[in-house]
């Protein structure tokens, strides 16, 4: 293993911590430093929940780290890795499928809501131009018609939970934890889709980097899918810092190369 100040620093952008496991767990189990890279995240999570409904979508802390170079990689949904790299100014590729495959789920406490039919001209809460906002239009327009597809700017998912439960929201779309932990609470789900992600990367690291990184994240992955509870605690933390201090249920994420 190479010594800590020779491994090449790769930055990585947080996003939600249920995308982010193979990372965290990749960092946790040293398999970024035996691949010989110093691989750590360029802010906290915390920082990340400063974002709001308001934020700019470019202006996101992770579009906005990797844009302005403070990070070199983040994950996001498919079509927003097209989209940030189109709008940023930084530039980059998008080098591999974000190796967190997960769902997103149109969530509601209304018994008159049970299927997607029943969302005509119901708005749901998202956040804008994120695998939320994409999932919707998938799950919905196809059983009410696009133009009856009704979008809500809700911010992150927390936040959006939060407004589900006071009925600022009538109806949210999640991802785990809040699913399982929608559910926990009285919740039921109208709509569910499993969907991919993009890895978005910096065009500064070298092929030989980016392949050492991959198969290191590779290797975090095998080590979930072979016991997910040892890891499940870091995605489900994502609500118990935000519902009260109040146990939350454990995530259900499907993880996968």
């Amino acid at each position: 293993m190479q010594p800590e100040q020779d491994r090449p620093a790769v930055g990585i952008a947080p996003n939600n911590p249920v995308f982010d496991l193979p990372v965290i767990v990749g960092i946790e189990q040293g398999l970024f430093a035996k691949a010989g890279l110093d691989v750590r995240f360029s802010a906290s999570y915390a920082d990340r929940e400063k974002d709001n409904v308001q934020t700019p979508f470019m202006s996101r802390l992770k579009e906005n780290l990797f844009d302005r170079g403070s990070a070199d990689s983040y994950n996001v949904c498919e079509w927003a890795s097209i989209d940030r790299l189109e709008r940023g100014k930084r530039g980059g590729n998008i080098a591999a499928l974000r190796a967190a495959v997960a769902a997103q789920a149109i969530l509601t406490f209304d018994d008159k809501l049970q299927v997607p039919r029943d969302m005509a001209d119901v708005p749901v809460m998202v956040q804008e131009l994120t695998g939320s906002h994409y999932t919707t239009i998938q799950m919905l327009e196809s059983a009410v018609g696009s133009e009856h597809v009704k979008i809500q700017n809700g911010g992150l998912p927390q936040m959006r939970y939060a407004a589900l439960k006071d009925g600022t929201a009538r109806a949210i779309a999640v991802m785990e934890p809040f699913i399982s932990l929608g559910l926990k609470d009285g919740a039921h789900i109208i709509a569910a889709s499993f969907y991919r992600g993009g890895e978005v990367i910096s065009a500064d690291l070298t092929l030989e980097q980016r392949k050492a990184y991959y198969d290191a994240e590779n290797e975090a992955v095998d080590l979930i899918n072979a016991d997910f509870y040892k890891y499940a605690h870091h995605v489900t933390a994502h609500a118990k810092r935000n519902c009260c201090g109040r146990s939350c249920a454990t995530s259900t994420s499907i993880i996968t190369t």
